[in-house]
C-alpha cells in the first residue's frame, strides 16, 4: 500500500483504489489517502495557477529554477486528475487525518500533533505519544512527528529527554524515518515536497535527502550530533550526557 503511493504515476487513482479499504476504516488506507490529499492539494487547488507559476520559476532562471520546474512538474502528472471541486483543503487534510489517527493510525496521531491540533493537548499525551512513535519504529510516524520534534519542542518539559527542541532534531527524526525504510530518494514525495512547495531543492541530480541533508543542511562538526541523535532514535531511549 504505501510503495505504491511512492510508485503511483496517478495518485487520483491511487486513492481511489484505498476507498473500500478506508470504508472499512483500515487505518493505513485513510493515512495514505491524507498523505495524497497533502501531497495534490497545492496544485488540485487551482491547476492553471500551479503550472502558470510553475511556467514563471523556469522562465526566471534563477539558480535552483529547473531543479523546482522538475519537481513542479512531477506533482502536476501524478496529480493531474484532482481538480479544485475535490476541495483538498487544510481542513480536508486535518479531517481526514482525525479519522485516520481515531482508526488506530500512529501517523496520522504524530501529523495532527505536528499541525498543532493533537487528539489531546495535554503534556502528558504528547510524551506518551512520541514515545509510541519511538516503539511503532514505524517510518511514516517518524516523519510525521518531525516537525514537532525540532524548534517548536525547545524548552517544552514534556520532551526534556528527548530528541527534541534544535533543528538538528528535526532532521534527526526525518533522518531515523529515511533509515528505517521511507523512500527519501531523489523523486520521493519527501524531496519533491520540500522543492516543489518550499523551493529547498537539491542542487545535485539524484541527490537522496540524506546526502542532500549532509551536503547542504548541516555544518561537518555537526553531523556527528545529528548521528549520534539518529542513533538513539533507531536504538532506545536517548541517553544524557
Amino acid at each position: 500500500m504505501r510503495q505504491a503511493f511512492d510508485s503511483s504515476r496517478d495518485l487520483f487513482a491511487y486513492a481511489q483504489s484505498l476507498e473500500p479499504a478506508a470504508r472499512e476504516r483500515d487505518a493505513d488506507a485513510i493515512w495514505m489517502i491524507s498523505r495524497v490529499y497533502e501531497y495534490c492539494s497545492g496544485f488540485a487547488t487551482s491547476p492553471a495557477a500551479f503550472d502558470r507559476d510553475t511556467r514563471v520559476i523556469g522562465e526566471m532562471g534563477m539558480r535552483g529554477s529547473a531543479a523546482m520546474v522538475a519537481a513542479r512538474e512531477r506533482v502536476s502528472e501524478r496529480c493531474a486528475r484532482f481538480a479544485p471541486q475535490d476541495e483538498l483543503t487544510p481542513r480536508m487534510i486535518v479531517l481526514k487525518r482525525v479519522e485516520a489517527a481515531e482508526a488506530g493510525s500512529v501517523a496520522a496521531e504524530a501529523s495532527l500533533m505536528a499541525s498543532g491540533e493533537p487528539l489531546e493537548d495535554t503534556p502528558e499525551y504528547k510524551r506518551e505519544l512520541v514515545e509510541r512513535v519511538q516503539k511503532s519504529e514505524d517510518p511514516e510516524a517518524y516523519s510525521a512527528l518531525a516537525p514537532a520534534m525540532g524548534i517548536a519542542a525547545s524548552g517544552k518539559v514534556e520532551y526534556s529527554d528527548k530528541v527534541a527542541g534544535t533543528q538538528f532534531s528535526e532532521l534527526a527524526w526525518q533522518l531515523a524515518a529515511c533509515r528505517l525504510g521511507m523512500d527519501c530518494t531523489a523523486d520521493s514525495a519527501l524531496m519533491t515536497s520540500y522543492c516543489a512547495n518550499g523551493g529547498i531543492c537539491s542542487s545535485v541530480p539524484g541527490q537522496d535527502f540524506e546526502r542532500f541533508v549532509f551536503d547542504a543542511a548541516v555544518p561537518r562538526q555537526g553531523v556527528d550530533v545529528i548521528n549520534d541523535m539518529v542513533d538513539s532514535l533507531m536504538g532506545g531511549k536517548r541517553e544524557l550526557k
